[in-house]
């Protein structure tokens, strides 16, 4: 199967774009042009590879193709920086990072990568259980995610350990846990979720329950936003260290179930594996990132549970 490289790069504006209009914009012909070109990548594999929706979304076969765009893209641009072409107007490098891993240590390191490399990132927001999903689909070319098991055609590499504490400011905590933690009054206690993909707070609920509660709950999807809520009384929330520690520190929140000490219950604690997965390609530009990544996940992260 043979696909022309501007088939490929085609492919590639439609989806960034989300229509072929988008991408005869980009590329500067007729949709008409973008439109044969489809065709033609069709004929040739033999399956519908985008569907015509707006915005258009990849088919299964789609996104293998994809995925070979996008690594074209990549070592395109890669070969342009060696002849001294690049990077001006060269690939965008699509990153998929979880919330609050983005709201902690991960946009430092990005930095870092940008200016030693001089590439362009696209940081795409995804829970970090659902992140290699743009993986498989060629979106996204990199991913810090909790799966360990590498997508095909990716490596995968231990970062660190996340740990998150179940906390909540002092006056929360007085009035709705003055006895204690337990059952009881964690289902009465309001608590905070990122989202209804969140399932942190769960996760310590059947810890010191081991039941199902329905507690009541707000959902703010926003890293800062969520540890502002918390500290502000909302409600209680899983935080990550990195995010709470000083909070914890100042005494503008406490773990629950502290000792007397201001120690958190260790129930009260959860750590979360990551892993950097990449794609496993030659790329001098991966290379870099990936290995700046590494770097500054070891000073932030835990190294061991």
């Amino acid at each position: 199967m043979e696909l022309p490289l501007e088939h490929l790069s085609t492919f590639a504006a439609i989806i960034d774009e989300g229509s072929f209009e988008g991408a005869a914009r980009r590329l500067h012909i007729t949709p008409s042009a973008v439109s044969q070109r489809i065709k033609a990548m069709e004929q040739r594999v033999g399956s519908v590879l985008v569907q015509r929706s707006r915005p258009v979304e990849v088919t299964t076969a789609g996104t293998t193709i994809l995925r070979l765009a996008r690594q074209y893209d990549r070592l395109l641009d890669d070969a342009a920086r060696e002849l001294g072409g690049g990077p001006a107007g060269g690939a965008v490098m699509p990153i998929v990072v979880n919330a609050d891993t983005l709201a902690t240590w991960f946009v430092p390191a990005l930095v870092r990568a940008a200016r030693e490399t001089d590439a362009r990132f696209e940081v795409i927001r995804a829970d970090e259980t659902m992140s290699t999903e743009q993986l498989r689909r060629g979106e996204a070319m990199a991913a810090v995610t909790a799966t360990k098991a590498p997508v095909p055609g990716c490596t995968s590499t231990r970062l660190g350990i996340d740990r998150y504490y179940a906390v909540a400011a002092p006056g929360f905590a007085d009035a709705h846990f003055p006895d204690g933690v337990g059952a009881e009054s964690l289902q009465l206690a309001p608590m905070i979720e990122f989202d209804r993909q969140d399932l942190f707070q769960q996760r310590y609920l059947r810890r010191i329950t081991r039941a199902r509660i329905e507690p009541p709950r707000h959902y703010v999807p926003s890293s800062a936003e969520f540890a502002l809520a918390i500290e502000l009384g909302l409600g209680w929330g899983m935080l990550p260290e990195l995010q709470c520690r000083e909070a914890l520190a100042a005494g503008r929140l406490v773990g629950l179930g502290a000792s007397a000490d201001g120690a958190p219950d260790a129930r009260a604690v959860i750590e979360m594996p990551l892993y950097w997965q990449r794609w496993n390609l030659d790329s001098p530009v991966l290379d870099r990132l990936s290995a700046i990544i590494a770097e500054e996940a070891g000073i932030a992260l835990r190294r061991a549970a």
